[in-house]
Formats: structure tokens, C-alpha cells, sequence
């Protein structure tokens, strides 16, 4: 049994037809469960769970301010996935624009240094999603 996480964020989404197919065809995420009549699913993928819900008279919303698209704004959500090349591959055969190509990319904790071969998406309503796999660690001036 999957441990549910402890924290799991919920993006308000204008079309929720188009986010779930966005999240599970193209992204790979899985519906754990949905409320269609409030527009709501939970969704997960290698462990990271996210909710979506539709901006709808049929949901409930908490908005703290004017939705414009792109939402999200100042924030990316870090995705680490399995195999972070085949999913990139899936969004390029789907001709979906890429919002940082694949790279590798290193970070500094401490002494050492952990790297990442990641790219960059937006969904269809801007939240921008970061999907990674880790390739290893490395003393710091490798």
C-alpha cells in the first residue's frame, strides 16, 4: 500500500475535461478517484499525488484573488518520475510546447552536489511542472 503523502497541492483548473487528459495521457498520472459532479480527481504517479478541481459553479473554491491564466505564478511543482526521457518523448510526439527542453542539471546540498535530468511543461492552464530523474551525486567541483 502507497503511503499518501503528507502534503498534496490542489490547482484550480478552468477546463477539467482537458486537465485530466492533459495529467493522464500526456503527464502519465493515474485517477486514484473523481467526483465528475464537482469537477474533482485525485491523481497520482510514482508517489506524488495532485488534485485538480474545475473552476465551476459545480466546485468549491478557496481563491484568495483574480484567477489569470497562467496560474501558478512564482511557483513550479517538482515532479521526479521513473524515466523522465520517455515522458519527454511523449510530450514531444504529442507536439506539446516544451517550456525548458531536457537538460542536465546539478544542484549543490552541502558538499556535494545531486543531479537532475529534468525539462519543463505548462499545463493547459500555465502551472508550470517540473518532471526529474535523478541520475546520481558527486562531490561539489566534480
Amino acid at each position: 500500500m502507497t503511503k499518501k503523502p503528507i502534503l498534496i497541492p490542489e490547482l484550480t483548473v478552468l477546463g477539467f475535461a482537458k486537465s485530466v487528459d492533459f495529467y493522464t495521457r500526456l503527464a502519465k498520472f493515474e485517477v486514484l478517484y473523481d467526483r465528475p459532479e464537482n469537477d474533482f480527481a485525485m491523481l497520482m504517479m510514482n508517489g506524488s499525488h495532485l488534485m485538480i478541481e474545475g473552476l465551476t459553479d459545480k466546485s468549491r473554491s478557496w481563491l484568495s484573488g483574480q484567477m489569470e491564466r497562467p496560474f501558478g505564478r512564482g511557483m513550479n511543482l517538482q515532479i521526479q518520475v521513473q524515466d523522465v526521457q520517455s515522458l519527454y518523448e511523449n510530450f514531444r510526439k504529442a507536439h506539446y510546447p516544451i517550456f525548458l527542453e531536457i537538460e542536465e542539471k546539478w544542484y549543490r546540498i552541502d558538499d556535494k552536489e545531486k543531479g537532475h535530468k529534468q525539462f519543463l511543461v505548462q499545463d493547459p492552464d500555465g502551472y508550470l511542472l517540473r518532471f526529474f530523474e535523478e541520475i546520481g551525486t558527486r562531490p561539489v567541483n566534480a
